[in-house]
């Protein structure tokens, strides 16, 4: 079974010129038509986006069936946090709080996704997050994550994938964080390079901060970034689509 997962900071789907246009992440996502969407900075209800509910919005627009929301940053006008939608049905989700002390509030959301793999069900973990701009608390994020419950129940032979806008341009958590705990990096930009896809900011690139990670009965087909010329103004991240296969050990 094959299957295609895109993760995407959308940004409020403000672009680069300041523009409120969630047309324009309609026109990305439609494009790359992914199984299974991770986006983050979803907006509900809040003036700047014209208080709409981001992920019914694109889940509506893009006839994805199933969707899970998790709000991590709540203001006296609206919130907003991560966002998953998925072709195939969630049989669990569960918002993992990974905010440090006083820092800005960020979550990891986690999903059972279950797909069919040569029509017998095959259940994928799905961590959807969004890490701190300091490198110590990311540090701190995920070890929180990976220390987690969520995490630790879940054999290395387990599907699982954790992805999203992880703001760690230097790779410091592949090599001292995801390695060790048997994770490969899909994003990284050749084989024992320290360095990932670029994908910030979004007109002309210089940072690889949205990663995927993978483990277990997993193979990677293929990883690109975006190369739409209307990705490079809908947001000042491009999104990163990753296709995978489970293989016949799941």
């Amino acid at each position: 079974m094959r299957f295609r997962v895109l993760t995407y900071n959308i940004h409020k789907a403000i672009g680069v010129d300041r523009r409120f246009d969630p047309e324009r992440i309609e026109r990305v996502l439609e494009h790359h038509s992914a199984d299974i969407v991770l986006l983050q900075e979803v907006d509900r209800a809040h003036p700047r986006s014209e208080h709409l509910d981001l992920a019914s919005y694109f889940a509506r627009r893009l006839s994805y069936q199933y969707r899970a929301v998790g709000m991590n940053v709540f203001m006296k006008k609206g919130k907003y946090g991560n966002a998953t939608l998925s072709r195939f049905p969630i049989g669990r989700q569960h918002n993992l709080d990974l905010t440090i002390a006083w820092r800005k509030r960020r979550g990891a959301q986690h999903t059972r996704i279950v797909i069919s793999n040569h029509h017998r069900p095959v259940t994928l973990d799905i961590f959807n997050i969004h890490l701190g701009l300091a490198a110590t608390v990311r540090a701190r994020q995920i070890s929180r994550l990976l220390a987690s419950p969520d995490v630790q129940q879940l054999g290395p032979s387990h599907p699982c994938i954790i992805a999203g806008d992880m703001n760690d341009w230097p790779g410091i958590l592949r090599r001292f964080h995801f390695r060790p705990a048997g994770f490969e990096c899909a994003t990284t930009h050749r084989p024992g390079s320290r360095w990932s896809i670029k994908t910030y900011p979004s007109f002309a690139p210089t940072s690889g901060l949205d990663k995927v990670f993978y483990r277990g009965s997993l193979r990677l087909l293929h990883v690109h970034r975006s190369r739409l010329d209307v990705a490079r103004v809908a947001s000042d991240h491009l999104p990163v689509i990753a296709d995978f296969e489970v293989t016949g050990h799941a």
